[in-house]
């Protein structure tokens, strides 16, 4: 599958999260042990995330996404999840919203993206307009599985067990739980999730040496209640400002109810656009146009 190369440039500057304070209190429960009891078949957890752009003092939401993910007594079997860009902050001089192309129309319109162990579903947003008559979803194997949106989503999955295990390996003691860094080579070792969250190309060597920085609040039981992570853009792109970044805060909610995510319709599903190909196209999607 050819992945979307993406032009996304990113007005935001690098500030990173501290870790905790060395002398705090070590959070009441293991959340890789807590987290790993949750894996039960046909039990899951909600999540709701923004990510937001930041240059200077100035804060721009540019992703909104929320979702399930769905177990199996091994871990995740399954996710669903909702998510738009946010291009309400374009304005003209006179703060009058600018026109949207079709492309930006595309983006801020919901996308809807369901994945069932390796097979993902794509709908809405970008992929409504790509679509043929009478199909409203896109099947592709080891496709995004947060959709368009996941480049700048959370790139850290906790409901990965050993992605969750090597975090909190590195981690100090913070209020209410942990606080670290992880460097996108030994993130992009561990973590399917996030190898399989880039759709233009995989991060360079420089890139590789970039530390993500991030902070995780867990409940009485250890469970993950908020991750927020921060981290310069060049964690994606080597060329990029090291004084622009981006941070992504999660919320977690209804550890261990029941969840079922199933398959679209078949009679709705495609594995090829309307114009006859079955590769996602290169696209250019300008966020200058939505961060100011």
């Amino acid at each position: 599958m050819k992945r979307i190369i993406t032009g996304l440039a990113l007005a935001s500057a690098a500030t990173l999260l501290a870790a905790g304070p060395a002398q705090a209190e070590p959070a009441a429960k293991d959340p890789v042990t807590a987290v790993t009891k949750q894996f039960v078949a046909g039990k899951g957890v909600k999540f709701s995330e923004r990510t937001t752009a930041i240059e200077g003092n100035r804060r721009n939401i540019i992703i909104r996404q929320s979702g399930t993910y769905q177990f199996s007594n091994a871990g995740v079997a399954a996710s669903e999840t909702t998510g738009n860009f946010t291009i309400k902050a374009l304005a003209s001089g006179d703060d009058k919203p600018a026109k949207l192309d079709r492309i930006e129309k595309a983006l801020i319109t919901p996308e809807r993206t369901i994945t069932i162990g390796k097979w993902t579903y794509l709908s809405g947003g970008l992929w409504e307009a790509l679509l043929p008559t009478g199909k409203t979803w896109f099947l592709v194997r080891k496709g995004p599985v947060s959709g368009l949106t996941s480049i700048y989503g959370q790139p850290l999955n906790l409901t990965e067990a050993a992605t969750l295990k090597t975090l909190i390996k590195g981690a100090k003691a913070a209020e209410g739980g942990y606080a670290g860094k992880i460097t996108v080579g030994d993130l992009l070792k561990v973590s399917p999730y996030f190898r399989g969250s880039f759709l233009g190309d995989m991060p360079n060597k420089k890139s590789a040496k970039v530390a993500i920085s991030w902070k995780l609040t867990v409940d009485a039981e250890g469970l993950p209640a908020r991750l927020v992570t921060t981290y310069p853009l060049t964690a994606l792109y080597s060329e990029a400002s090291k004084h622009r970044a981006v941070s992504v805060e999660t919320l977690y909610s209804g550890w261990g109810s029941t969840v079922e995510i199933a398959a679209p319709p078949i009679d709705q599903v495609t594995e090829e656009f309307k114009n006859g190909e079955d590769e996602i196209p290169s696209l250019e999607i300008p966020l200058s146009r939505i961060v100011h």
